[in-house]
């Protein structure tokens, strides 16, 4: 199976041709729309969009990790991690599409 990136560029362009907007609307537009998300988990912790999912911030504790190859132990710092749930529907639609 070869790995293809969706990258924001592809993401630009599909507006651009969908949509019509200029390429340069189209990135301003996927620009805003990614800050607003950030911007909301952050503050907010928890993003939902309907059919897609939640995006919810969550702290990690600090805790004791090891590295597997010299089996020295350090400190991992607590911090905050995104997490991402599907919905129902996005499911759905990842496993009829197999």
């Amino acid at each position: 199976m070869t790995r293809i990136n969706l990258t924001k560029k592809d993401i630009i362009n599909s507006i651009y041709m969908q949509i019509g907007f200029s390429k340069k609307i189209s990135e301003t537009l996927l620009e805003d729309i990614l800050q607003l998300i950030l911007i909301n988990i952050v503050q907010k912790n928890k993003v939902k969009i309907a059919k897609f999912g939640t995006f919810t911030l969550r702290q990690k504790k600090q805790r004791i990790g090891r590295n597997p190859k010299t089996r020295e132990s350090k400190v991992i710092s607590k911090r905050n991690v995104i997490l991402f749930k599907p919905s129902k529907d996005f499911k759905k639609y990842i496993n009829n599409n197999e």
